[in-house]
């Protein structure tokens, strides 16, 4: 249920009205937009009459929501969520650019990797220390030597970083290291670990699953909003479908659906999308277009040795290029990177 408040209602008011809500068993979540407050009202009542409510002094407006995604709709909020990463937006105006290498190897590779992501322009690094592989056999990552080396690479070259979580026992580890959480394909629907999200402070990179519907994907941020965690965002990394020329389907309609059912961000990941590395430029420019607010791109240096994802990854010199393309791109529709 969303209660709209009046323009001019009251803090006392407000309050009034949250402790009714309360008392009907309701859990809250309140939004302040530009010119409006919105209370969500959550939970299942199924003979709950709305005038209860909508007779309360503030209130301008009660209706049920039917869309199974309460929080993270454009019912609950209509104003984009902006998101700031210590200091740094991730929504709104500005295109958000994530890059670094698929799995930190070693210090002096992620040194040399951060100082081109730096001198980009970019603002997130990004780098696994603990790698989800199809093969029990492949490199896992380092673990939290590789945390270690990702945080001080990344605040040498004044960056952010973004790295994975894969369950429930690493969050703490991690957090200590890590400025945003990555959510994988392979665990958008781990339940459990969704709920431990909602209760963590930083922002999640909620990656699509690998053949996830976009309602799926939007009640897997449901589950970390009702947590508690509002800063969540969108990472379209393509689905798999019958092709297999590359190694997804990059599904690039899923940027504009997001926007327009949900208010919370969506970037876009091209390297996993399509695992080609002549393919990443094209579909990087191609989400930019399409309004994502945000790209993250694998590079390094290099790639033929590189101990994951090497074919996807681009050099330096080729994402310094892109970077200049994407910018003439985010130009052309009112935009910056």
């Amino acid at each position: 249920m969303v209660i709209i408040l009046d323009k001019k209602a009251s803090e006392a008011q407000i309050e009034n009205i949250v402790k009714h809500l309360e008392g009907f068993g309701f859990q809250i979540h309140k939004s302040t937009g530009a010119e409006r407050t919105i209370i969500g009202a959550i939970g299942v009542k199924p003979n709950f009459d709305t005038r209860n409510i909508s007779i309360l002094d503030g209130v301008d407006e009660v209706y049920r929501v039917t869309t199974p995604y309460k929080l993270a709709g454009r019912n609950f909020k209509e104003d984009d969520t902006v998101i700031n990463i210590k200091g740094v937006p991730l929504g709104g105006n500005e295109i958000a650019m994530i890059a670094g290498p698929c799995s930190v190897e070693n210090e002096n590779q992620m040194f040399r990797l951060a100082k081109v992501v730096a001198q980009s322009g970019a603002k997130f690094l990004r780098g696994g220390a603990f790698k989800p592989r199809t093969s029990p056999y492949s490199f896992q990552g380092l673990g939290e030597e590789g945390l270690k080396i990702m945080r001080a690479a990344a605040d040498e070259y004044k960056l952010l970083v973004v790295t994975e979580v894969m369950q429930i026992d690493q969050l703490e580890l991690i957090d200590k290291y890590t400025d945003v959480f990555q959510l994988g394909a392979r665990n958008m629907q781990n339940f459990s670990l969704l709920k431990e999200l909602g209760r963590v402070e930083k922002p999640i990179m909620l990656k699509r699953g690998i053949a996830a519907t976009i309602e799926e994907w939007l009640m897997s941020a449901e589950y970390i909003l009702s947590g508690g965690n509002k800063n969540v965002f969108f990472c379209e990394r393509g689905i798999r479908t019958f092709e297999n020329y590359t190694r997804n389907t990059f599904d690039l309609s899923a940027i504009p659906v997001i926007h327009k059912k949900s208010h919370l961000p969506i970037i876009a990941d091209p390297s996993h999308a399509t695992g080609l590395r002549d393919q990443v430029p094209p579909m990087a420019r191609a989400a930019v277009a399409a309004g994502a607010d945000g790209l993250m791109i694998e590079i390094h240096d290099d790639p033929e040795n590189a101990l994951s994802d090497g074919p996807q990854a681009l050099l330096p010199e080729t994402y310094l290029k892109l970077m200049e393309e994407l910018r003439l791109i985010a130009s052309a529709i009112g935009r910056t990177i």
